[in-house]
């Protein structure tokens, strides 16, 4: 599988092409800027970059005394290849299914290339998964074998294996898995795994993803080798100042989404095609992520929303608590305004950030926007943002604090992301165009459709070992209601099972409002309530650190009863639900709401492992407060 490595310039933009119907924008489509693969597998990525570059350094590992040693391409292709031969050496044939289930690591890496070279198909399995998801997850898909990170997780799976009698292997990271399987392999020949690659194609299985499933049973989603090569490469060539050297800078990111994901394992591969260099962070505490990449300091990320928010509000806490607030919110409002006068000027609507404007942000950059850079590793200039909209106010707050976001959208079934925001022409409150070779269509319901080479090959059938054909060109229905405008910028507006149908009749798309109040540093979760009922409420949840902060600031220290009871705390509250009221009609507003004393989590049943909020178990668990919010 050739890999390309160019230094070119980077490719000219070719907008959407656009099809109307009744004068309304139906349908855009991107052409591809690389050609799809028609060889190998992404098994052979090691290799061929070891062959190209041998010298490159394409991963770096955190030693144990905090600093981080780089990794090349000939020293992972060997551990590649030795992990591939031990996996061979135990039985494992072309075709047969490897689950791992750990955080985020080097290993998890090592494993997933080197079970592609060994013709496997890896089934990621989130760490935090009950028993019960577990043994669903490796029944399904008939795992011959399974790597886990801790022994806790290892008892776990081994408790299940009477109800599995496929599974044959079971290895744990903690107790050495990677030296024994090295080990086990070592005089078995390269050509073991060279047979092994040679079997794979790029319509082959690469990977089988497990949806969420926040109804019923996860669906596992087959990936073929050939949908991450055409959402990664053209990916890559789209974003070019992102994957490439600039400055002789060498791109790089600190990988901290789970690799269980979708977007963290289009991630790892994007970053091992394009050869930028990439790092691993098992913790997503905030002390240790903030250490992470302040050592790693990454040229860009991958991130959720909430990563951005987290850094938002914890700057603006620190200001707070420093008696600077006033000074950071003027350098917010500087920041806002800078970035909505640059995207004009991008898009041709303006002259851009006036000569005052412009001295405001410099005088601002080394108070303010520099420490939100330095919080991200002090080298971070772009982001790549997915699995839920970005606020617009934040949105142009990074770009005038000199971090430009890419916003993109997309599903397990499209390998990531399915749109992104195009280099240079930024279009807040949208998730861009199609991924170039892709096309976006608006059904007449307003459910978005997707076609495209990143479109998965269908839903895993375990009766017949393969998966359900999606059908070759045909659409793939998100279940995701949005609208296309007249350049092919796609905005998504709700889920279509989701949205909510007042008793009067009104149609309310919860998921903006929630994600407005969402963003408030006190929010930890919004769930907004309103189906077959008069008016819309929502359940808050508070988040414990904005809480904490919240708390210390109080001149008169923390209120006798619970915070949930406290006046002044529901007034700032308030003030939230009232800022996310203004995206909508009285009618689809938030009348009222109650704050719930704990969080909703995947271990009280309330959240997928991808954080998704389980909407019928949290309506089934809190009638009573949902009930007395409809009381007089």
């Amino acid at each position: 599988m050739s890999i390309p490595h160019s230094a070119a310039p980077p490719p000219p933009l070719v907008p959407p092409r656009a099809t109307r119907v009744r004068g309304v924008v139906r349908e855009a489509s991107v052409p591809p800027l690389v050609p799809p693969v028609s060889r190998g597998s992404l098994g052979d990525l090691p290799f061929d970059n070891a062959a190209a570059d041998p010298t490159a350094p394409v991963l770096s590992r955190k030693q144990p005394d905090g600093t981080w040693r780089d990794v090349t391409a000939a020293t992972f292709a060997a551990e590649v290849l030795a992990t591939a031969k031990g996996l061979i050496a135990h039985g494992l044939r072309p075709g047969d299914r490897l689950a791992v289930m750990a955080r985020t690591s080097y290993e998890w890496t090592l494993l997933d290339f080197a079970g592609w070279a060994a013709g496997l198909v890896t089934v990621p399995v989130y760490p935090t998964s009950s028993a019960d998801q577990v043994r669903w997850i490796l029944a399904d898909s008939g795992a011959a074998a399974c790597a886990v990170e801790s022994t806790a997780q290892e008892g776990l799976v081994a408790g299940e294996r009477d109800g599995l009698p496929a599974l044959r292997h079971l290895w744990c990271f903690d107790a050495g898995a990677v030296g024994r399987l090295a080990a086990a392999g070592r005089e078995l020949p390269r050509t073991a795994v060279d047979e092994a690659r040679a079997t794979r194609t790029p319509d082959d299985i690469a990977t089988l993803i497990y949806t969420s499933g926040t109804t019923g049973r996860p669906k596992g989603c087959v990936l073929t080798h050939a949908n991450f090569c055409t959402a990664t490469d053209n990916t890559t060539e789209l974003l070019h100042p992102v994957f490439k050297a600039s400055a002789g800078a060498p791109a790089s990111t600190l990988l901290f989404l789970p690799l269980s994901h979708v977007f963290g394992r289009s991630a790892a591969v994007g970053c091992m095609r394009a050869r930028v260099r990439l790092g691993h962070a098992p913790s997503l505490r905030t002390e240790d992520l903030l250490a992470d990449l302040a050592g790693f300091r990454p040229t860009f990320l991958m991130a959720v929303p909430y990563v951005l928010e987290k850094v938002y509000n914890t700057g603006r806490a620190t200001a707070e608590r420093r008696g600077r607030a006033a000074s950071f919110d003027r350098a917010a409002r500087v920041a806002r305004r800078y970035g909505e006068a640059e995207e004009a000027r991008r898009r041709g609507d303006g002259p851009g950030p006036g000569p005052g404007l412009r001295a405001a942000r410099a005088l601002y950059d080394p108070l303010v926007y520099r420490r939100i850079r330095a919080a991200l590793g002090g080298e971070v200039r772009y982001v790549l943002s997915g699995g839920s909209p970005l606020g617009e106010r934040l949105a142009a707050f990074c770009a005038g604090a000199g971090i430009e976001v890419f916003e993109g959208y997309g599903l397990t079934e499209t390998t990531a992301g399915a749109t992104v925001t195009p280099p240079l022409r930024p279009r807040r409150g949208t998730v861009g165009w199609p991924l170039p070779g892709g096309a976006v269509r608006i059904a007449e319901d307003g459910e978005v459709l997707l076609r495209g080479g990143h479109v998965f090959a269908g839903y895993w059938d375990a009766g017949r070992g393969a998966a359900v054909p999606a059908g070759p060109g045909e659409w793939f229905a998100t279940g995701d209601l949005g609208a296309l405008d007249t350049e092919g910028y796609l905005t998504i507006t709700g889920r279509k099972k989701e949205l909510i149908v007042t008793s009067a009749g009104k149609n309310v798309a919860p998921a903006p409002l929630e994600d407005r109040v969402r963003a408030h540093p006190l929010v930890g979760q919004c769930v907004v309530i309103g189906d077959d009922r008069p008016y819309v409420t929502a359940l808050i949840t508070l988040e414990p650190d904005g809480l904490a902060h919240w708390l210390r600031m109080r001149p008169e220290g923390a209120p006798a009863g619970a915070p949930a009871d406290d006046p002044e705390l529901r007034a700032e509250l308030q003030r939230a639900v009232d800022d996310a009221n203004t995206l909508v009609s009285r009618a689809e507003s938030i009348r009222r709401f109650a704050v719930l004393p704990g969080q909703f989590t995947e271990e009280s049943g309330h959240l997928t492992p991808s954080m998704k909020l389980k909407r019928t178990a949290i309506a089934r668990d809190f009638v009573a407060e949902i009930t007395a919010l409809y009381e007089r």
